[in-house]
């Protein structure tokens, strides 16, 4: 039996599981008990909640997202009072983000379509954990910022990991990924191929030369046999 083409190393937000309404529901259900437990709350909305985010989060990019989040959610219940309570709003949180995590409808067809010659891989910047998030046992190897001190994307260390959990040389490894700086143009930088997942459509910025443009991760079958293959 041959062995694998090469290796497909996935991001995880907004590529393979869609973040949007889950971290939405989660805001609104801190937003919720903000207002169940103090008439201070009555005058925050939502949108201060998914403000507050980006208010923190240029100082702390380089933190672990969990940490990002826990300053956010600070600013947000200083609001009204309530930033004693951060670790039950935090709780809150991280139970609703993940209890409405979710793969989008194209990933699982993709990921099985692919398995058989692909070794495949899940490394993210973020939260989602794959068995929390609708994708247990989908991959051969998890790659997270942060843990064992590995830094963020695009650190190059980050993709060093990931090539050496597929046991592959780089050449043979391509990202996928919604981010032109982070999956498309850092992998790149680090020897791997890479694609960029453009689901909104967007203008294709200057100077960004994915290996492959998808729009759906319907039919990356046949676009990553090609790229694996090119230098076996």
């Amino acid at each position: 039996m041959s062995g694998p083409r090469g290796a497909v190393v996935f991001d995880a937000d907004e590529t393979l599981v869609d973040l949007r309404p889950a971290v939405t529901g989660a805001l609104v259900a801190v937003l919720e008990e903000m207002r169940r437990r103090t008439p201070a709350a009555a005058g925050v909305v939502l949108a201060d909640l998914e403000g507050d985010w980006g208010a923190v989060f240029g100082a702390l990019s380089a933190a672990p997202v969990q940490e990002i989040r826990r300053a956010a959610l600070t600013r947000s219940l200083a609001r009204a009072g309530l930033e004693a309570d951060l670790d039950e709003f935090a709780a809150l949180f991280f139970a609703r983000r993940y209890a409405l995590s979710r793969p989008f409808p194209d990933v699982l067809p993709a990921l099985a379509a692919l398995r058989p010659h692909h070794v495949l891989g899940f490394a993210t910047n973020g939260n989602s954990r794959a068995e929390r998030c609708g994708l247990a046992g989908q991959f051969a190897f998890e790659v997270y910022a942060h843990e064992g001190g590995l830094p963020k994307k695009p650190a190059p260390e980050f993709f060093a990991a990931a090539v050496a959990a597929t046991g592959l040389p780089a050449a043979r490894i391509v990202h996928v990924g919604d981010s032109p700086e982070h999956d498309v143009v850092a992998a790149q930088r680090a020897g791997l191929r890479a694609v960029w997942l453009n689901r909104a459509g967007l203008p294709r910025p200057r100077g960004l030369e994915p290996d492959a443009e998808v729009s759906t991760l319907a039919g990356l079958s046949t676009v990553l046999t090609t790229l694996t293959t090119a230098n076996a």
